[in-house]
C-alpha cells in the first residue's frame, strides 16, 4: 500500500503544507480515496469510522482539482452539524493556505444571512454548509449550484437520518454533471436509498476493513450498577479522571440536561451539548471544551458529531447506545491518531446480555470495570462535599456582626481541629439521613 502523499498524486505545494501541519503519512481511507478521486470520474461511497482522516480523503483531491481561474462554486460539502462543518472548513483552509486564489466559504446557522451573502459575493470555489442554512440561501437566490462538480455528504448516514428531505432538495437543485461523494460510517437504509436513486450506476465503493471499525487503542470496559447508585458510581469514576478530558453520552436531551445539572451541583468542570441549545451556547460550550476550560462534556450523539478534540482520555456511555454504529461513533472520540483511550459503558443488570453481541459484531473485547465499594463511594461523596465547600463563593450579604460572632465561636480552634469538627458533623448528618431512608 502506498505510504506517502506524493505517490498518491498530491502536488508538492500541498505536500509541503501537510508537512507543516505534521501530516506525513496517509491513512487507509486516504490511500484508497485520493487516487480514485484524482484519476477517475465516477461517484464514490466511502465507509470509514470517525477519526480516520476523511476530510483529507476528499478535501485534498477537491482542492487540487479546483479551477482557480473560475469564479463559480465548484464543490459543495455538506455536514450534519455546524461543529463538524467548522472543522472541515478550518481543515480545508489550512490545507489550501499556500494559495490565496482558493476561496472557501462557510454557511452555517449562528451567523447572519447578510454576512454569508457577503462571503458568497467573494466568489468562493468551495462551500462548506449545513443543509438548513444552505436551503435558506438557495431560497433567497443568494447562490446557485448549477455548475458544481463535486457534492460531498460527510457523515452521510447521520445527516440523512436528520435532514433527508433537505438533502434530496439540494441534490435536485445541483448540477446534473456533478460527482457525488458519500462518506459514511454505515450502510444505513437511508444511504442505500440515496445511492440507488441519485448516484451513477458505476459508483465506486471503498470500505475500510470491518476489524478497523473500532480503534485498536480503545480499552472497552463496562460496569454494572443499580439505578439508585448510577450517578454516584459515575462521579467516583470522574473523580479519578480529574485532570483529563472526556465525553459522557446520553440518549436524550432531557438526560443530558439532568446529568449536567447534577455534575455542576457537585462542582465538576462540565458542560452540556444537545441540539435544542442555541447556536451561540453550543459554540461557547464547544469552545470552552476545545480550549480545555471544561474537562467534561455531556452530549447527545448528534451534538458531538464533528468534535475532534485531541487527547480525550475517555468516553462514557451513560446509556447503552441503540446501535453498534452509534457505539463506534461515540467511542471513536477517544484513542484518536494512534493514541490510547478508555470507553466505559454503564449498564443495568438486564442489559449485560448485550455485551457479547457488541463484541461479536464489532470484533472487540470488553473487560468488566469493578465499581467502587460502598466505603469508597462514601469517601468519594465526602471529597465532593469538601470540594463543593472549597468552591462556594462567600455570601456578601451576611452581616459583619454575625460573621464576627461566628469567628468568636471558632477562634480558639486550629485549622486541623476545625476541619475535624466539620468533617465529623458532615459524617454524622449523612449517617442520620441514610438511616431515615
Amino acid at each position: 500500500m502506498i505510504n506517502n502523499f506524493k505517490d498518491l498524486g498530491i502536488k508538492t505545494d500541498f505536500i509541503n503544507k501537510l508537512s507543516q501541519l505534521n501530516i506525513n503519512n496517509p491513512t487507509k481511507i486516504q490511500q484508497q480515496s485520493i487516487p480514485f478521486l484524482l484519476n477517475k470520474e465516477a461517484d464514490l461511497v466511502a465507509l470509514a469510522q470517525t477519526g480516520t482522516g476523511k476530510t483529507l480523503a476528499f478535501g485534498l483531491p477537491i482542492l487540487q482539482k479546483i479551477a482557480i481561474e473560475k469564479t463559480h462554486i465548484q464543490a459543495l460539502i455538506l455536514a450534519p452539524t455546524r461543529e463538524l462543518g467548522q472543522q472541515i472548513s478550518n481543515d480545508l483552509t489550512s490545507f489550501a493556505s499556500h494559495n490565496s486564489n482558493i476561496k472557501i466559504a462557510s454557511l452555517f446557522g449562528g451567523a447572519t444571512i447578510k454576512s454569508q451573502k457577503e462571503a458568497l459575493a467573494q466568489h468562493p470555489q468551495v462551500v462548506v454548509a449545513t443543509p438548513g442554512r444552505l436551503l435558506d440561501l438557495l431560497d433567497k437566490k443568494a447562490m446557485r449550484l448549477n455548475e458544481i462538480t463535486f457534492l460531498v455528504l460527510d457523515e452521510a448516514d447521520e445527516m440523512l437520518n436528520s435532514f433527508k428531505d433537505a438533502i434530496i432538495e439540494i441534490i435536485k437543485q445541483s448540477s446534473k454533471q456533478k460527482r457525488m461523494l458519500l462518506f459514511t460510517a454505515t450502510w444505513s437504509s437511508q444511504v442505500k436509498q440515496i445511492v440507488n436513486d441519485y448516484l451513477s450506476k458505476t459508483v465506486e465503493t471503498i470500505e475500510i476493513a470491518e476489524v478497523e471499525k473500532s480503534a485498536s487503542g480503545i480499552n472497552h470496559q463496562f460496569v454494572v450498577v443499580e439505578p439508585i447508585e448510577k450517578l454516584e458510581v459515575l462521579m467516583h469514576f470522574l473523580n479519578s479522571k480529574e485532570n483529563v478530558q472526556g465525553i459522557i453520552f446520553c440518549k436524550t436531551k432531557a438526560a443530558v440536561n439532568k446529568l449536567a445539572k447534577n455534575l455542576a451541583k457537585h462542582k465538576f468542570s462540565s458542560g452540556a451539548l444537545h441540539g435544542s441549545l442555541s447556536q451561540g451556547i453550543r459554540d461557547r460550550i464547544t469552545g470552552q471544551f476545545r480550549d480545555g476550560h471544561l474537562k467534561i462534556l455531556v452530549a447527545t450523539d448528534l451534538a458531538a458529531r464533528g468534535l475532534d478534540i485531541k487527547d480525550l482520555d475517555y468516553v462514557v456511555n451513560y446509556h447503552l447506545p441503540d446501535t453498534y454504529d452509534n457505539y463506534v461513533h461515540r467511542t471513536g472520540r477517544t484513542a484518536r491518531a494512534g493514541a490510547n483511550g478508555l470507553a466505559l459503558t454503564v449498564l443495568q443488570q438486564e442489559e449485560v446480555f448485550e455485551i457479547p453481541e457488541f463484541e461479536e459484531e464489532l470484533g472487540i473485547t470488553f473487560k468488566q470495570y469493578i465499581k467502587a465499594d460502598a466505603a469508597s463511594i462514601e469517601a468519594n461523596n465526602t471529597l465532593l462535599w469538601a470540594k463543593k465547600i472549597f468552591k462556594t463563593k462567600p455570601n456578601r450579604e451576611v452581616s459583619e456582626d454575625l460573621k464576627s460572632q461566628i469567628k468568636t465561636i471558632f477562634h480558639h480552634l486550629t485549622k486541623e481541629e476545625l476541619v475535624d469538627k466539620i468533617l465529623a458533623h458532615y459524617i454524622k448528618e449523612n449517617q442520620s439521613k441514610q438511616s431515615k431512608k
